[in-house]
Order: structure tokens, then C-alpha cells, then sequence
């Protein structure tokens, strides 16, 4: 009979084991931080000679808003949106040191949260290489965002969304 109950103890185990694993369904539990926990955005900021301090998306890379945006929406949608990449997140961005405006969020018409600085909804520019770059300020309406707001675009710069021309590309 010792032998009957190591085997039932052991079995025991093993169904409890396997319950454990297999109990809450496939995805953790958001509230103690697991996996599909919603993860913010970390604005942070760096310095610039021209501009001063700008702000920076969790990669490093410099961040710009759209003269055409609003608190509530974002113009910039299709190639322009490849083109200027929304800062996107799935919880509250987060403030980084020297981050000192309102952070928020608005959804975008796809569905997607881009990020918000001040009212205003960040992108990053494809054309920026590496952290430090601001070669998208005065492009097509966009300028660089800096703590302060965002940055004097360019002369001849436009407020508007990129219009598309007759071969139906943006001017990028």
C-alpha cells in the first residue's frame, strides 16, 4: 500500500501542476504585470543646437507634430503615415526627465493611440537616421517638438496635410 499512495500523491501533483499552467486562459492576467500588460510610451529629450531641448521617442529619435492636427485627430494617415510614423502606444506614455508639457493620447482612424504632446499628436520622420537627427523640421507641415512646443517650421512650409500628386505618391 505505500507504494499506491506515492503513485496517488504523485498524480496529484501533476494534476495540479497542469491546472496551474492551464488555469486563466491564454493570455496573463494584465494587473500583475504580465505579458499583455498595456506598456506606455517613454518620452524623453535631448538636446539640439538648433533647437533646443527636443523631445524623443523611447528609441532616442527625435519626434515632430503636424501644423494640421488637432487634440483629437491626426491628418497624417496613409503614406504620409509611413512617411511620419505616429508614436504609438498601448497604455500612458510615460514622461522622461526634463518632460515637462502635458502627455496624452488620442485614437487615430485606424484604431491605433498615437501619443500627444501639449495637444498635439507625435511622429517620428523617416527621413532621421540615428537619435539627434532633426532634418524633418519645415517638411510638409512638420516640426520639431520641443519641450517648449513645437519648433518654428522652415519659410514656405505648409500647415496642411501633404497632398498627394497625380501619381497619387506624397512628396516625400
Amino acid at each position: 500500500m505505500p507504494v499506491t499512495r506515492a503513485i496517488i500523491a504523485s498524480f496529484a501533483s501533476v494534476i495540479f501542476v497542469v491546472a496551474a499552467c492551464t488555469s486563466g486562459g491564454a493570455s496573463p492576467d494584465p494587473s500583475a504585470g504580465g505579458a499583455s500588460a498595456a506598456a506606455g510610451a517613454a518620452i524623453g529629450t535631448a538636446s539640439s543646437a538648433n533647437f533646443g531641448t527636443v523631445l524623443t521617442g523611447p528609441n532616442g529619435m527625435t519626434l515632430y507634430t503636424h501644423a494640421g492636427d488637432s487634440a483629437t485627430s491626426s491628418t497624417c494617415t496613409g503614406q504620409c503615415a509611413t512617411a511620419w510614423p505616429p508614436l504609438a502606444t498601448t497604455g500612458q506614455p510615460s514622461a522622461g526627465a526634463g518632460v515637462t508639457g502635458q502627455l496624452g493620447t488620442l485614437t487615430r482612424s485606424d484604431g491605433s493611440t498615437q501619443v500627444t504632446y501639449g495637444g498635439l499628436p507625435l511622429y517620428y520622420w523617416q527621413g532621421d537616421a540615428k537619435a539627434g537627427d532633426v532634418t524633418g523640421n519645415g517638411v510638409n507641415g512638420f516640426s520639431v517638438a520641443t519641450v517648449s512646443g513645437a519648433a518654428a517650421p522652415s519659410p514656405g512650409a505648409s500647415g496642411a496635410a501633404p497632398a498627394q500628386s497625380s501619381s497619387g505618391k506624397y512628396g516625400y
